[in-house]
């Protein structure tokens, strides 16, 4: 890195008009949480340290046997001499490699511990997060955490750790064996370490931003491409294309960019590296050819000594190169940490309300500061009774939609469920929408998603209750085939029901339906609305209509129009009032019949 790279400032993933990225850890909290996971592992860990200081010390005898050999080659001793040292040589290697595996298993256990454990707090953590607060920052900040945050961490646990454990007992085990040998060799060795230390501290002094931009930059890259993929069909559209490719490109150069960037460092920081070794190799000679020649030390001596600083080199290297390593794993837990340490969503309202009405009062909402998407909205559903939620693209509804199942919180006015006050989700306020995932496991298990408790007779009656019990009874093995992306791949309109279901069975007072049958195609609409109607039976329900023929059927239809509520009253009144809603409905005639 150049001058210039360390003056000019490290680009930002996102900027205060776009997402509010998860937070990251402090560096004195995670050096914190990573002693928290080390805790439960000391005695592994002593022991595997133990072993492998074992096994270092035993490889260190290689190098006074070596110079052994040269001193008997040196007096003119017979080959013969020689055969006792080299069996030693032999057996010095088989036993450290022996116990060097032995160290390393142990060292790796307690990384995967580590890890293991990290992963648990992080996944339960993350699955508590308040909807609204993940939604802000974005699918892809949490998914480039979750995908190559622990991809790093992981390589560092399971390789870097016993390595660096071997390389930092195998240079303090050897400067040890070079004092033995002579306190000269160790003296001049020492030149060699403030090179080192002041490439370590230039380095880290470039690193540890260069990597937090990095992460911050890639999980940037992966919201753009979630989003892009992800509304794909709206993209091509309103030919947004060529727009989204420019903003794919953009998120991609700036991660490229940083990269490449890191890749410079890094090329730097070991040539500084290889000049420390030359300074240290040649004074270790130098020094050696002086005692040789005034008789201090042997031939064979002064060659161990060699010998020594030059297996130097490996561990030096192994241990300031994991640097790198340790910078972009540090960055990675900093990310996960940030996200384990926040405060989970409130704790959700379990009892069911007496009533089961909605009231919305004066409620406003904007994702971004001077851009309202709500504005006054105020609506009272009453107990069992199906409001339909009509309108154009971008007029609020599915906003509203969320903010009534607590997944928003109104920036003014409130939202309270019967008796029970502030909307919430779980067994209150249940929200279906087009995107349905299929959890992979049996059928039975996905449905058990919404009541553990639920048995077969149970889960054979929701599936009928949506006109589900056909198909899934004429699959390969009932509820108990394996559904998911590894096993029965469901239609459209067989996930569709499958989330229905799921509602019939967490059997919650008020039900949100977010174009839930949306995904159907022509096809499969009519059978998806009237499974749709039969999972909302006796329940208050709020259906955000795709097809006009669900709002028909309610009791009443609610048209919102960039975030007010302009029209309000069942579907013959306002088809006669020949307001919005006549019009919308009259284009909806029309393409039907075309």
């Amino acid at each position: 890195m150049t001058n210039d790279d360390k003056a000019r400032p490290l680009p930002h993933a996102t900027d205060p008009h776009e997402r509010e990225l998860l937070p990251t850890a402090t560096g004195p909290r995670t050096r914190s949480a990573l002693r928290e996971l080390a805790r439960p592992h000391r005695r592994t860990a002593w022991a595997g340290f133990l072993v492998l200081a074992t096994a270092t010390g035993i490889g260190l005898l290689t190098a006074p046997v070596l110079g052994h050999i040269i001193d008997l080659v040196a007096d003119g001793r017979p080959a013969s001499a020689i055969t006792t040292p080299v069996t030693w040589l032999a057996l010095i290697a088989a036993v450290q490699g022996v116990a060097t595996s032995f160290g390393v298993i142990l060292v790796a256990r307690v990384g995967e511990g580590m890890l293991a454990t990290l992963r648990e707090h992080f996944v339960e953590r993350a699955l508590g997060l308040p909807l609204e607060r993940v939604e802000r920052a974005g699918s892809g900040d949490l998914t480039s955490r979750v995908t190559n945050d622990v991809s790093v961490i992981t390589n560092v646990f399971r390789d870097a750790l016993p390595a660096l454990a071997r390389s930092v007992l195998t240079l303090g085990l050897t400067l040890v064996a070079l004092a033995i040998l002579d306190w000269r060799f160790l003296l001049v060795a020492l030149l060699a370490v403030p090179i080192q230390a002041w490439t370590v501290r230039w380095y880290v002094q470039r690193a540890v931003p260069l990597y937090a931009a990095q992460r911050v930059a890639v999980g940037g890259q992966q919201q753009q491409l979630l989003g892009t993929i992800g509304g794909a069909s709206t993209v091509r559209a309103f030919r947004l294309a060529d727009d989204h490719v420019k903003q794919v490109a953009a998120s991609s150069n700036k991660a490229v960019d940083l990269a490449l960037r890191g890749i410079r460092l890094v090329t730097r920081f070991y040539s500084r590296l290889n000049l420390a070794e030359f300074v240290g190799l040649s004074a270790v000679l130098v020094a050696g050819f002086l005692l040789v020649r005034n008789g201090s030390v042997s031939i064979g001596t002064a060659s161990a000594a060699a010998l020594y600083f030059h297996s130097l080199f490996t561990p030096i290297n192994i241990a300031l190169g994991l640097v790198d390593d340790a910078q972009a794993a540090t960055a990675g837990l900093a990310r996960l940490v940030g996200v384990a340490d926040m405060a989970p969503a409130p704790t959700e309202q379990t009892a069911r309300p007496d009533d089961a009405s909605v009231q919305i009062s004066g409620v406003e909402y904007a994702y971004r500061p001077g851009h309202p998407v709500l504005r006054g909205v105020t609506l009272d559903i009453a107990g069992k009774e199906r409001v339909a939620l009509v309108g154009a693209s971008g007029a609020g509804k599915t906003t509203l939609a969320k903010l009534i199942a607590g997944i928003h919180h109104p920036d003014r006015g409130t939202i309270s469920i019967g008796d029970a006050g502030p909307a919430t989700t779980g067994r209150t306020v249940a929200l279906v929408t087009q995107e349905v995932h299929v959890f992979a496991g049996t059928l039975a298990d996905d449905l058990r998603l919404a009541r553990p408790d639920a048995e077969g007779d149970d889960l054979l009656t929701a599936l009928d209750q949506v006109g589900a019990l056909s198909w899934a009874e004429a699959l390969p093995d009932g509820l108990d085939t394996v559904v998911g992306e590894s096993g029965h791949r469901l239609t459209t309109a067989q996930a569709q029901q499958l989330a229905l279901a799921r509602l019939v069975l967490a059997d919650p007072p008020v039900v949100v339906l977010d174009e839930a049958t949306a995904e159907a195609g022509s096809a499969g609409a009519r059978t998806l609305e009237a499974a749709a109607a039969a999972a909302i039976e006796g329940r208050t329900a709020l259906i955000v209509a795709h097809r006009l023929t669900q709002a028909a059927e309610a009791d009443r239809i609610v048209v919102l129009d960039k975030g007010v509520v302009v029209e309000t009253g069942t579907h013959s009144d306002l088809v006669h009032a020949n307001g919005r809603y006549a019009a919308l409905w009259e284009a909806w005639s029309d393409n039907s019949r075309s």
